[in-house]
């Protein structure tokens, strides 16, 4: 009896706790994106919110079935799974490998990166599209009468249709289409703000303002060709010639920021901007026996990890033989998420493995070094757990993020295209044994952590926010409305400078007549 009344109880909590929890659309990206996103949506789903996932049937991660979340699995294309983003990785390695001995490599490169950013900005285009006209489906998301919207920008879709359902939207945010967030949001002097992939920090010499004036310039102008082949279009064709997809963008209520500024540099922000940097991370867990058992045997030299993200799994035969090589000369254990073929060079000190638990080996007593590839998940792991960085950048905006590491003391960051295991081997032995890292590493950690509240705390305060209160209009600026000249005060500038030009003007006009009144009328007296 006592049982019944407890199982009985439990459910009416539970009832309790979902009748009082909101309904979130979430409109997700796939790969390394999809897994921040779905932190959100378990911490979301913990307190009593019903949370649906739209996802592609041939999804790359995002499950039909979860504890956490009912799905609607639609029948489109998604943007890249694993075989096209297989091809993709490993031939953009190859021409990174190769962009030191050709400059032709170096332009293929950019042209094979543009060519997928257009093929997965199309096929998210022709998703939302295939969203549009489904009647049912469109019916179905207007009668669930949700709360709110959560998305990634770095894709369209989400936008779209939580303005196509007049829903409050939430962001879940580093990138809108191939820019920071920030520099759409937000006001970015090219003074100080450093675009990224430029290499800059916020002091800035003439010349190097000059290259950032040049990074924004090349960045806008991929942006607005993306933005118009794909999304105008679509924007005019469903919302209206007037409506312009940026400002759908910018009206969004909150942007979660995945970052904090340990790892930006100081810029301005705005009031619906919140920063969650880290929220991932969380306090390590015991190894498996087997693994703790071989970091155990590290002793007083303790272990290296590495691995290159969700991604890439292996590295081309050839620097896999080098990294293994310098490894095998080191006293310390290491351990490697390594996928491929075993290196010949392999030594006794290092352990492969498929998967490795990140978090919980970064979160070790007895770990010195992270060999890593820039991701921004992995990075502020290490940031969370104090451990200082080896960096191997890869592509996308991996080079970007080990340069803030850099700049900040906390990382030594090679070329995966002249990697060899000499200058690898001296790249750790560097990180291993100059103090500076670790220190610099940990206090970042410790400014890190001095939060008032937990990041992801935080953010889903703010969506919980959004959702009772209908959105936030209250911290939106009208901003976005305004055309480019407005927003500048070009128009009161003119104002300002031809009013004055006409004072002058006419200043000069009365002081000319005056003169000719009083001395133009005084004849010359005859001698």
């Amino acid at each position: 009896m006592i049982q019944l009344r407890l199982v009985t109880l439990v459910a009416l909590l539970c009832s309790l706790l979902s009748a009082d929890g909101g309904k979130v659309l979430v409109f997700p990206v796939d790969g390394s994106h999809w897994i921040n996103m779905k932190v959100l949506i378990q911490e979301l789903h913990s307190r009593g919110h019903n949370i649906t996932v739209i996802r592609p049937e041939k999804s790359w991660y995002i499950k039909a079935e979860s504890h956490h979340y009912q799905s609607i699995t639609l029948d489109v294309l998604p943007g890249f799974d694993v075989n096209n983003m297989h091809y993709f990785t490993t031939r953009m390695l190859q021409l990174r490998h190769e962009v030191h001995t050709s400059t032709l490599a170096y332009l293929k490169g950019g042209e094979e990166l543009m060519k997928m950013v257009d093929h997965v900005h199309k096929v998210e285009v022709d998703k939302i599209q295939k969203i549009f006209e489904d009647a049912k489906l469109m019916q179905f998301f207007q009668e669930a009468e949700y709360d709110v919207v959560l998305t990634d920008p770095s894709f369209g879709g989400g936008v779209l249709l939580a303005h196509r359902l007049g829903l409050p939207l939430v962001f879940n945010v580093r990138w809108t289409i191939m820019e920071d967030g920030h520099q759409t949001v937000a006001p970015s002097p090219l003074s100080y703000v450093p675009i990224p992939g430029s290499e800059l920090t916020d002091r800035m010499s003439f010349w190097q303002r000059v290259k950032n004036v040049f990074f924004s310039l090349m960045v806008r102008n991929i942006r607005v060709m993306i933005k118009d082949s794909h999304y105008t279009p679509f924007v005019h064709r469903h919302f209206g010639p007037d409506v312009h997809y940026d400002e759908l963008v910018q009206a969004a209520d909150v942007w979660l920021m995945r970052t904090d500024f340990t790892f930006e540099f100081p810029r301005p922000t705005m009031p619906n901007v919140v920063y969650m940097g880290g929220f991932q991370c969380k306090p390590s867990k015991e190894l498996p026996q087997d693994l703790e058992d071989f970091v155990q045997s590290s002793a007083e030299h303790g272990v290296i990890i590495m691995s290159l993200g969700t991604l890439v799994g292996n590295l081309p035969e050839d620097i896999t033989e080098h990294v293994a090589a310098a490894f095998a000369q080191l006293p310390q254990k290491v351990i490697w998420r390594h996928t491929g073929k075993r290196p010949s060079t392999l030594g006794n000190n290092t352990l492969l493995l498929d998967w490795l638990p990140q978090n919980d080996l970064l979160g070790h007593p007895k770990t010195r070094v992270f060999v890593a590839h820039g991701g921004t998940n992995g990075l502020q792991e290490a940031i969370y757990h104090g451990v200082p960085i080896v960096g191997l950048p890869l592509m996308f905006d991996q080079d970007d993020n080990l340069f803030r590491m850099r700049a900040r003391g906390i990382a030594k960051v090679l070329d995966i295209g002249t990697l060899n295991k000499d200058n690898f081997l001296e790249a750790v032995k560097e990180v291993l044994h100059q103090p500076s890292y670790r220190e610099n590493m940990q206090e970042l950690s410790r400014l890190h952590r001095d939060q008032p509240m937990k990041p992801l705390d935080r953010a889903v305060f703010w969506i919980e926010f959004v959702m009772r209160h209908k959105g936030a209009a209250h911290l939106k600026t009208d901003s976005y409305k305004m055309s480019w000249i407005q927003y500048h005060s070009i128009d009161v500038i003119t104002l300002l400078l031809v009013s004055v030009t006409l004072m002058s003007l006419i200043c000069i006009l009365i002081v000319k007549c005056l003169w000719r009144k009083v001395f133009g009328g005084k004849k010359k007296t005859p001698k």
